[in-house]
């Protein structure tokens, strides 16, 4: 056999053995998995059910103490309470902004009547807001110094003794040590 031909056969059962794994061997391939679906809603950017439970911190509201979730994240924020179906007495949900400004909470998709407080840098609540379920009319605060916001059951700042001109501290602190000093709050 001449080198040639001897070539022209190594050559053929080359190209016949990659075209057979290339190929797996009349396997079919694997099926490409469908592309995922955001579950985020493009327009408002909340999430299109219940969001998980999310990291929690202890907190003090006029010598009261809950237990709330923080959320800092824009899906986190936009998101809330929407889709829950309860709250317990002494928990809440605290929203944390990277800077204060005028902020403005609605119950879209929420099914628990909810109060909020409007709380500047320091931690002083400057307001304190009731909200409906379902209600999609935003309620504006009345300042444009507002960092952060506590939502707990609808009537709690009242059973509590709670109003406008308290103070909101956690375990570690103020509301800025805890989440914008040397050891922030990290989830």
């Amino acid at each position: 056999m001449s080198f040639q031909r001897h070539a022209g056969i190594l050559l053929c059962a080359g190209l016949a053995a990659l075209v057979a794994i290339a190929t797996g061997c009349g396997k079919r391939p694997a099926p490409t998995p469908a592309p995922v679906v955001s579950q985020v809603d493009p327009v408002y950017g909340h999430l299109l059910h219940a969001q998980p439970k999310l990291p929690t911190i202890q907190i003090k509201v006029g010598g009261n103490e809950l237990t709330a979730e923080v959320a800092r994240k824009q899906v986190e924020i936009a998101t809330g309470m929407m889709f829950r179906t309860n709250m317990l007495e002494n928990e809440g949900m605290l929203f944390v902004f990277p800077r204060p400004g005028k902020q403005s909470f609605y119950m879209k998709n929420c099914f628990v009547p909810l109060s909020g407080a409007y709380i500047n840098p320091a931690g002083e609540i400057m307001q304190i807001i009731q909200m409906q379920p379902h209600n999609e009319i935003g309620i504006w605060s009345y300042t444009d110094d507002i960092q952060f916001v506590l939502e707990v059951p609808q009537g709690w700042f009242e059973r509590h003794n709670v109003g406008v001109g308290a103070v909101v501290t956690t375990e570690r602190g103020s509301l800025q040590e805890t989440f914008f000093g040397s050891n922030p709050f990290k989830p």
